[in-house]
């Protein structure tokens, strides 16, 4: 129970975290997909001028995404959410696997070991 308790503070703490950030992590998203699209461009230009500027585009765009270092606090909380989840769901199938302390399980054997007997 202890351990379920520590999930959820750390799960809430995460997606708290990770809400917060939001709007650093959308901005990174655009920077970095405007950042591709100018690398791109850039390797199709045909001219030196069209080169220098989605040359210039991608550095802009390069410059606003360092600037948005609050998104990797947004990434790794992602990562937290993801793994308390991974954990809340291996916890969750412990205490389904038989052969446990779970009185239910115990109480089946023992009814049909008494029913062998009768």
């Amino acid at each position: 129970m202890a351990k379920k308790i520590g999930l959820f503070i750390a799960g809430a703490a995460a997606l708290m975290v990770l809400l917060f950030h939001l709007g650093p992590l959308v901005g990174l998203a655009i920077t970095l997909a405007i950042l591709y699209y100018a690398f791109k461009k850039y390797l199709k230009a045909p001219s030196t001028f069209g080169k220098i500027a989605w040359a210039l585009i991608g550095c802009a765009a390069l410059v606003i995404s360092v600037s948005n270092v609050p998104a990797l606090i947004a990434l790794v909380a992602a990562y937290v959410l993801y793994v308390v989840y991974k954990k809340w769901n291996s916890a969750k199938g412990e205490r389904t696997v038989p052969g446990t302390d779970d009185p239910f399980v115990n109480f089946e054997k023992q009814w049909a070991e008494l029913q062998k007997h009768h």
